[in-house]
């Protein structure tokens, strides 16, 4: 099980999914992606393009050759985008789990979002964000209808971590790029997850993924928001496995 973690954190946002699934008896692994946690920009800079190629390293460097990618929001994004430019990708996916996650044009039926992305590029948001007030209402705008203050903390301790700055190149690509009309290339089985509350990458994205992905299977957590890792991390576990077993079973 290979997890690529969204935007703005770190690997840290799997600790609860990483566990059950290696209790239960699997190889997991997890990495920050570019920019983010402990990993540097390298050469070529923040952009969809470079961690893209980073997918394709991770997997080669592990000697991967049947995993089951799993990409939340931004490592979603990624994710799609890697198994549509690089065939090194796919070849080494038993399947994918895209969850709370998108394929470009995020601002279409997300208006969360044309007041959240350009706070974040100007900064304000992360300002807005170390006020008490201002983190509460952040982080509890990733969430769904039942938010938890010890979710909410982690989340602002590893978001404020992160130099933003230097990210803005990855952020202005989830509006500008265009994914959607290349998802019938995608081979790989694929399960889609979104929670019926999630304002980030709302559920019109998930259904969009779901109609484009030959075959792809939609399942929606109610009431759960874009932080389906800490939120629901059984349903995702479920899926997850669901992939592994399915492929078994063939």
């Amino acid at each position: 099980m290979v997890l690529a973690h969204g935007y703005g954190v770190s690997l840290l946002e799997w600790n609860l999914v990483q566990d059950t699934l290696v209790t239960i008896g699997h190889r997991v692994i997890v990495f920050d992606q570019r920019g983010h946690g402990g990993s540097t920009c390298g050469t070529e800079g923040i952009g969809s393009a470079p961690m893209a190629q980073d997918y394709l390293a991770v997997l080669e460097h592990f000697d991967v050759k049947d995993a089951v990618l799993v990409g939340h929001s931004m490592g979603g994004f990624i994710a799609l985008r890697a198994v549509l430019d690089h065939p090194g990708v796919a070849r080494r996916l038993r399947g994918l789990v895209l969850f709370a996650t998108w394929a470009g044009r995020i601002y279409d039926g997300a208006p969360h979002n044309r007041l959240q992305i350009p706070l974040l590029e100007t900064g304000v948001l992360q300002q807005l964000a170390r006020t008490r007030t201002g983190g509460i209402l952040f982080g509890a705008a990733q969430c769904g209808k039942r938010p938890s203050p010890a979710m909410i903390d982690v989340f602002l301790d590893v978001f404020l971590r992160q130099d933003h700055a230097l990210l803005v190149p990855i952020v202005r690509a989830f509006a500008r790029e265009n994914h959607y009309p290349r998802l019938p290339e995608i081979t790989v089985p694929t399960v889609v997850m979104v929670g019926s509350a999630d304002r980030s990458t709302p559920p019109s994205h998930a259904r969009r993924l779901t109609a484009g992905i030959p075959g792809a299977r939609l399942v929606t957590v109610p009431d759960a928001g874009h932080m389906l890792n800490w939120e629901d991390p059984q349903a995702l576990v479920e899926a997850v496995v669901s992939l592994h077993e399915a492929d078994r079973a063939g």
